[in-house]
């Protein structure tokens, strides 16, 4: 304590204050920030001292805490920047010459969501050449000898990576804003036709229109996923998710306009997949009880709702233009906020710690702000820049997450204690706050025009007794003028004139949304949503299954509600697959595992197999397999096959087949096909997964690394079910 005292008696004494002290208070906790003459602060964070030197940008607002803070995510955004990268699992934690940003204190690495989220929210703008080279590093070919093209890295994710995680397309969202370099142009467009054909192949279900894979960013499983995909990440690799569907819709909207700026006919071809991609988005992930998008929905063999959403993907959502515009407003409206800011995801988790369960995450706050501006709500722009400055004040830096009410970096509640993981200037929370300050605050976009959206709520403390408040980016200089009178919700530019570099903005008052978006009843932001119930259980008497359905549950088959007090299930030659959610009031809970029931055929072995159908018809499959060749939660060894179907007379079908990661014996992904009478042969042939890239030949954190390419699996039967559907199409 001494040591504080005198440290900061210190750096109050080489400070000369050039306005009264800015105190923010939260949650019982104060934060102070003094300015110095030469455009340094001092910050006190909770009582931490934190020195902030002068900086390349500044602001001048009546608030020295908001001036001071935009000082210090610059400052930490110099610290970010590195000449070269380590990570324990890559090669062998020696460094790897970058002149790149590297994550945050905690992680001297690149990450590929990371530094393009980052990329996209303020670093592209602020520092192209060095984001360039950070997304540069997450580029690479192939090292298999067969596969051409290149393509972006899935550096992360559930079961062994990619495509149980297939959210590598965020890197297109940070390209698309440095395309100004030819060779990266170049690099960016041979990426985008690699990556999205192989996606296509290996991701895209045709039967839902949409790309499987998990949540972008929300890769903790069970923090967000039932607690049943712990040890089992199938379902994930299976399921869809919102944020990575919207992200795949922005990669096919660059594509598509290369194509036509290259005169390749594939533009036409780019662009249905994408209007076709925006439509099934609304239709599926809609949930009009909620007036919401859900986070995901289950997979093609039971696409039920989950009573789950996520900021990043709505926000995302709303920004790529993929929701209509009252759903959009209403998505948003009605998404709840804490005292802190807006968790990242909601409902929470009883029985899960602190992560992204029931934590606040400044960059998705930043795209939440962003979203906010587009559909002109007041109320959401005023929280998240609340919450930005008040997360960054209290603990003295660009924290990756805290706690969601408190805003604390972390709370003791025995095992459920956190957040979990935590780093000090974080890059896309440093890029998530700088973004706040230029966007939105001031309404500078990154080409250059000038569109303010100022809740007047906020007019009291950073305008305060001022006319006007000012942004210095380097090159440009930026008013904002207040109007004379503070009516309405938001202040808009209503005069802009130019005079050298100097813009100046003339305020003036404007109504927060000319259509109100129709209200839901209040969600509790505190919520917790009730207990995963166990999978239903059928009682078989002769052809007919009877399940009886617990007091408060739903029962759902194939997709769709079917009972809340008993179900009966006749035979009818097909599978079907059922599960369970509880309710409690308003509240429903996650789904239970899957029950399937009906005819299943096991046929043994590893690489092939014969069928005899009777009749025409559809089919399930699935491999019985096992997969250690890594932990459920990392590495890059999930195994990805295709699964190919010759029978007489007809072409040959393809799928894909991911084994993940898995602990002992369990069910792949499913395939479907439809099938004439007659016989069939299975093959299973070789795949592609992210071992087999240039860019892991330095990975030593697990298989499929330094020790070359790994794509393999114990695969001990073929699984076959009819299913309902089409059959004329095989005949």
């Amino acid at each position: 304590m001494l040591k504080t005292i005198c440290l900061t008696a210190a750096l109050g004494a080489a400070l000369v204050s050039t306005a009264a002290a800015a105190d923010l208070t939260f949650d019982g906790r104060t934060a102070r920030a003094i300015a110095g003459a030469d455009g340094s602060f001092q910050l006190l964070a909770d009582g931490k001292p934190v020195a902030i030197s002068a900086q390349p940008m500044h602001s001048r607002t009546d608030s020295v805490m908001f001036d001071a803070l935009f000082a210090l995510a610059q400052q930490e955004m110099a610290a970010d920047r590195v000449d070269a990268i380590r990570d324990p699992a890559f090669n062998f934690g020696n460094p790897v010459d970058c002149e790149c940003f590297q994550t945050g204190e905690r992680w001297p690495y690149v990450w590929t969501r990371d530094v393009s989220f980052a990329a996209d929210l303020a670093l592209a703008r602020l520092e192209p050449i060095r984001t360039r080279q950070s997304l540069q590093f997450k580029l690479s070919t192939a090292r298999d000898g067969v596969t051409p093209g290149l393509f972006v890295a899935q550096d992360t994710g559930s079961g062994g990576s990619w495509p149980i995680s297939s959210d590598r397309v965020v890197w297109f969202l940070a390209a698309r804003d440095l395309l100004d370099s030819g060779v990266f142009a170049n690099q960016t467009w041979d990426a985008l036709q690699a990556t999205l054909a192989q996606d296509r192949a290996m991701v895209f279900d045709a039967r839902t229109g949409l790309y499987r894979g998990e949540t972008s960013f929300l890769d903790w499983r069970e923090q967000t996923y039932p607690d049943w995909t712990r040890k089992d990440v199938r379902f994930i690799g299976d399921s869809f998710a919102l944020s990575t569907n919207v992200l795949h819709y922005q990669a096919l909207r660059l594509a598509e306009k290369f194509a036509r700026e290259l005169g390749d006919d594939r533009a036409t071809g780019y662009a249905a997949w994408a209007d076709a991609l925006a439509r099934q988005i609304d239709a599926r992930f809609w949930r009009e009880d909620a007036g919401m998008y859900m986070s995901y929905i289950g997979e093609a063999a039971h696409p039920v709702p989950y009573a789950k959403y996520d900021l990043l993907g709505i926000s995302l959502g709303v920004l790529a233009d993929v929701f209509p515009a009252e759903r959009a407003r209403r998505s948003l409206a009605n998404y709840p906020y804490v005292e802190g800011g807006s968790p990242v995801v909601w409902p929470q988790e009883a029985q899960q710690p602190i992560y992204h369960n029931r934590a606040v995450w400044p960059f998705v706050s930043a795209y939440s702000l962003r979203a906010a501006r587009k559909v002109d709500d007041a109320t959401r722009i005023q929280r998240e820049i609340e919450s930005l400055m008040r997360g960054s004040a209290l603990a003295g830096s660009n924290m990756e997450n805290y706690e969601m009410r408190t805003l604390a970096v972390h709370v003791d509640e025995g095992p459920l204690s956190g957040p979990v993981v935590n780093s000090p200037r974080q890059l896309w929370s440093v890029a998530g706050y700088l973004s706040m300050v230029l966007e939105g605050v001031f309404g500078v976009e990154a080409d250059g025009t000038v569109a303010p959206k100022l809740p007047v709520a906020l007019v009291p403390q950073l305008f305060g007794t001022r006319n006007s408040i000012e942004l210095d980016d380097g090159t440009t200089h930026y008013i904002l003028k207040r109007p004379r009178k503070l009516d309405g919700e938001l202040l808009v530019a209503k005069k802009t004139t130019r005079k050298g570099n100097t813009v100046t903005v003339q305020l003036e008052p404007h109504a927060s949304s000319a259509s109100k978006p129709a209200p839901v009843p209040a969600a509790n932001p505190n919520a917790f949503a009730p207990t995963t119930p166990a999978a239903p259980k059928p009682l078989k008497r002769g052809k007919t299954w009877t399940f009886a359905i617990p007091a408060n549950h739903q029962l759902w088959q194939d997709g769709n509600p079917v009972g809340t007090t008993t179900h009966t299930l006749t035979d009818d030659g097909h599978q079907h697959c059922l599960s369970l959610t509880r309710r409690e009031g308003a509240l429903e809970s996650l789904h239970s595992p899957m029950t399937c029931v009906g005819p299943q055929q096991r046929l043994a072995g590893a690489t092939q197999w014969n069928w005899m159908a009777t009749t025409p018809t559809r089919v399930r499959v699935r491999l019985r397999y096992d997969n250690p060749n890594g932990p459920i939660n990392t590495g890059v060894t999930a195994a990805v096959k295709a699964l190919a179907v010759q029978c007489a007379g007809k072409p040959a079908q393809r799928a894909t087949m991911v084994m993940p990661h898995s602990v002992g014996p369990q069910d792949s992904t499913a395939a479907e096909f439809d099938l004439p009478k007659g016989s069939c042969r299975f093959t299973l042939e070789p795949g592609f997964n992210m071992s087999a890239l240039e860019h892991f030949a330095q990975y030593n954190g697990g298989k499929g690394g330094r020790d070359g390419v790994l794509n393999a699996a114990k695969v001990s039967a073929l699984l076959i079910s009819p299913v309902a559907g089409d059959a004329e199409a095989a005949r």
